[in-house]
């Protein structure tokens, strides 16, 4: 048989198989297919430095909240520590996922200004006791995943032999009041009704974000992005994710609303071949794009980013 073709941002592309893998591909293709107007008068240099939770970071590009991954690679090396270590060089953001206690307060030891993400644990004292153990090893925040919770057959998921479980309103505003005096923040957020709802349970931030497509034909975090800004203004920072792997693709989803935006699967083969090196060296080439097209845009600061020089091209 004949192999069916789909329309796709730079061309007729093999027919995706219908999974969740769809949703990254949606997710490609609608930053692709965002164009940007240029305009030059009054143009300055721009300055890339952003404040987040009361910590002044050097760019809104952050490393992921990466689950899994700290195993011992080449050299004695662990991937997590090493853009840990790349993030402290370059004074950025820092998240980290699903790891041991173990992991993580090595993590925090080797760069505190990192905020640990909780898998959604259908044993909620699980989740209280990693929020403490962040709180007493100085990170500077905690959130939970709120979008891991179902697996492919529609039951709550179980990672690494642990049983997954729901997040209700209630939830959140225990864990918000037991992470005090840190911010929570809710990742996984794709939708105006749940950004809504995680501000009105006190989340100081919210991930726009389906995890690389953890659900199928999700809509893509940068095309949600602007309703939930205007759903939510500026009462919880709001940080997005996925198919992020250019300083082009940052100021796309920065114009759209992002105080921040996190570089994942963009960052993996650098970490993964060269460790902290290639992680540095990843993000500044695109800090460096993300200059650029706020020097064609008039855009002097991390303050002024404008949604109207974003256009959809098709």
């Amino acid at each position: 048989m004949e192999e069916r073709q789909w329309p796709g941002p730079k061309g007729l592309i093999p027919e995706p198989k219908i999974n969740a893998a769809n949703a990254n591909i949606l997710a490609r293709g609608y930053l692709d297919s965002l164009t940007v107007e240029m305009r030059m008068i009054d143009a300055i240099e721009a300055d890339l430095t952003k404040t987040l939770f009361n910590e002044t970071f050097s760019s809104p590009i952050m490393t992921p909240a990466f689950s899994h991954l700290n195993k011992v690679g080449k050299g004695g090396h662990k991937p997590m520590n090493d853009y840990a270590l790349a993030a402290k060089e370059l004074n950025l953001l820092n998240w980290v996922g699903m790891e041991p206690d173990e992991e993580i307060a090595e993590i925090l030891e080797l760069y505190p200004k990192t905020i640990r993400i909780i898998k959604p644990f259908m044993d909620k004292q699980m989740i209280l006791d990693q929020i403490d153990f962040a709180k007493e090893h100085g990170a500077l925040g905690v959130g939970i995943d709120i979008d891991h919770v179902f697996g492919k057959d529609g039951n709550y998921d179980i990672v690494d032999g642990i049983p997954l479980g729901p997040v209700t309103m209630e939830d959140l505003r225990t864990y918000v009041s037991h992470a005090k005096p840190l911010p929570f923040i809710a990742k996984g957020v794709l939708s105006t009704l749940d950004a809504t709802k995680c501000v009105e349970a006190g989340c100081s931030g919210i991930f726009v974000s389906h995890h690389h497509g953890r659900i199928p034909f999700g809509i893509p975090p940068v095309a949600i992005l602007p309703d939930i800004r205007q759903a939510i203004q500026d009462k919880a920072l709001i940080f997005v994710d996925c198919s992020i792997e250019t300083g082009y693709d940052a100021f796309k989803a920065l114009a759209l609303g992002a105080d921040a935006v996190a570089v994942g699967r963009g960052i993996l083969p650098p970490l993964l071949k060269d460790g902290t090196p290639g992680v540095i060296t990843k993000i500044q080439a695109m800090n460096k794009e993300l200059k650029e097209l706020m020097g064609y845009t008039c855009t002097k600061d991390t303050s002024s980013f404008d949604p109207s020089t974003i256009h959809k091209s098709y």
